[in-house]
């Protein structure tokens, strides 16, 4: 009979845990980065611009983590766009900012009518663990489709909270790196940060989670490049994984190798 998994040690101090959702909790990031990359590339090409949009470094460096207008603005700012930012009801296409996210929520939209999206055994594991430790845990998200995919992964009961982007709209918080959407999920919690554990992927998101002064910020490596566990760490992770899995320890195997994992990978 397997023994079921204890939390690893870093998180026996904290009381809380906050973790982002897409990349962390639903593999939904790579749907993401692909919707944006034919945006992007269709903007790219009407304005003559030959190099297209990269779905792993472009994606990482300008809009994971980010807000729609946040990422879109800053991708195309290094590409040497300027355009204008447009109205709310601009359709999808390639002449205002917003006409460009329009189109990026057609092809994201159609993808999970289509082939919906799965979630991250590992951090489920994590957050059955978590409950099983009476340990609160909340969701975090840029992203207006959060609660959407938690719930259609089954995944929205084992979670106290969701503060996702329809919920920063309404409350006016500004997008990460600012720390206001886990200081939000952290005060639903009814924990203070410095109590908190923040999961994240996103480099904004790990700098987000230092600026808030939460207890313990962990970055999760799911791209394993030559350097992105060091840039997690840069912006201000304590921990490094390549899966929320890692955090979890086999009752017959603590104090092994396996605690190695949460000390930080290799950058």
């Amino acid at each position: 009979m397997t023994a079921a998994p204890v939390l690893a040690p870093c998180l026996r101090s904290v009381r809380a845990v906050v973790l982002d959702t897409d990349g962390v909790i639903t593999d939904s990031a790579g749907v993401h980065a692909s919707a944006w990359k034919g945006a992007f590339d269709a903007c790219l090409s009407a304005a003559g611009i030959r190099e297209p949009f990269d779905p792993v470094d472009d994606y990482r460096r300008y809009v994971d983590g980010k807000s729609r207008e946040d990422g879109a603005v800053a991708f195309l700012k290094a590409r040497g766009l300027d355009l204008p930012l447009g109205d709310p009801g601009d359709g999808p296409g390639t002449a205002t900012v917003r006409a460009v996210e329009a189109r990026k929520e057609q092809l994201f939209n159609r993808h999970l009518r289509e082939h919906g999206v799965d979630v991250w055994p590992g951090a489920v594991r994590l957050l059955h663990a978590l409950t099983a430790e009476h340990v609160p845990c909340a969701a975090v998200s840029a992203s207006r489709h959060a609660t959407e995919l938690l719930t259609a992964a089954g995944v929205l009961g084992l979670l106290r909270s969701v503060v996702d982007g329809n919920e920063a709209h309404r409350l006016r918080l500004p997008g990460k790196p600012d720390p206001a959407l886990f200081l939000e999920a952290a005060r639903r919690l009814g924990f203070p940060p410095r109590d908190t554990a923040v999961v994240e992927d996103a480099l904004p998101g790990v700098e987000a989670g230092r600026r808030g002064g939460f207890g313990l910020v962990i970055g999760v490596d799911r791209t394993a490049g030559p350097t992105s566990a060091a840039e997690l760490r840069g912006h201000g992770a304590d921990v490094v994984v390549a899966d929320p899995g890692e955090l979890l320890i086999e009752e017959e195997r603590r104090g092994s190798v396996n605690r190695r994992s949460v000390n930080g990978r290799s950058g």
